[in-house]
């Protein structure tokens, strides 16, 4: 396996919302049984990733974003690296991260861009692997790396890895908004476990009328932090036709239908000191071909 004759590939690595995300429960080995609903967004991080002699290495425009080991890039590099049959120390990459996405923030930044990285490194070492075996090193990764490697709407089941394509839902501008705090995976779902187990293991995992978009970690991430409910209703006020936090916070989102009352909504909810996005959904042809990478 030689290396390309070409130095740099640019890929695009983007967001996430759970339309819907339904805890069923607690595995005995820790993990949770899910059924979600993802959804990719225009909102994008881009990965250069330049070939070059010396150890691999990950900077970012970002400094909130790890540039070490326990970043997923690193860890997708390291095991497609050890899959392509290479030996020796992971090494002759430098990655940058240009951060549009922002951390804690359950938009699955972390996860898209290792998934981003893994199409790239592709392309870069020229490896020998189709998009099933892709697959497999990215529901390895993490439960989320394995549809930002197919995008568009998709229904993950088991702990959310198993992936099943969906028709794409209607179009929405979508507005993201993020408190000034983030809140960590684990700490979402030790909240979920704490009223799982106060509940006799027994609380109402089907509530919810059939089609209706429910997260299940909204309720105990917001009784923590009030400022999402908040943020939650103030889109819904401002005329979303669908509010909710993105998987396990601190993100919210708001659907709409016109791109001016998405703007407006945008800037008076950014008012209030809180980061705003405006973006859009994006369907899975459309997905593909944003996300493929580009060699210079």
């Amino acid at each position: 396996m030689s290396p390309t004759s070409q130095a740099q590939v640019r890929v695009r690595a983007c967001a996430k919302i759970n339309l819907t995300l339904r805890v069923l429960g607690i595995h005995p080995d820790g993990y949770h049984e899910l059924r979600t609903t993802f959804q990719s967004l225009a909102l994008h991080d881009t990965l250069t990733l330049t070939r070059r002699r010396g150890p691999f290495e990950i900077a970012s425009s970002d400094p909130a974003c790890p540039q070490d080991e326990t970043n997923l890039v690193w860890k997708a590099a390291a095991r497609l690296w050890s899959d392509a049959g290479r030996k020796g120390d992971l090494a002759g990459v430098h990655v940058h991260i240009t951060k549009r996405i922002p951390v804690q923030a359950g938009l699955g930044g972390g996860s898209s861009d290792a998934a981003a990285a893994l199409r790239a490194l592709r392309v870069l070492w020229k490896v020998n692997l189709d998009d099933a075996a892709l697959h497999e090193i990215g529901r390895g990764l993490g439960a989320d790396v394995g549809f930002f490697l197919q995008g568009g709407t998709a229904l993950g089941v088991e702990r959310g890895d198993l992936l099943f394509q969906l028709a794409d839902v209607q179009p929405a501008w979508v507005v993201l908004a993020r408190p000034d705090f983030g809140v960590s995976t684990k700490d979402a779902y030790a909240w979920w476990d704490e009223a799982y187990i106060r509940a006799g293991r027994r609380l109402d995992v089907g509530r919810g009328q059939a089609g209706e978009w429910v997260n299940d970690l909204q309720a105990p991430v917001t009784a923590r932090h009030p400022r999402i409910a908040e943020l939650i209703h103030q889109l819904g006020r401002q005329g979303a036709r669908f509010s909710a936090m993105s998987g396990s916070g601190s993100a919210v989102f708001g659907l709409f239908d016109d791109h001016e009352e998405a703007e407006r909504a945008a800037a008076r909810v950014g008012r209030a000191g809180v980061t705003t996005w405006l973006t859009r959904t994006v369907g899975r042809q459309a997905y593909l071909r944003a996300t493929a990478p580009r060699v210079s």
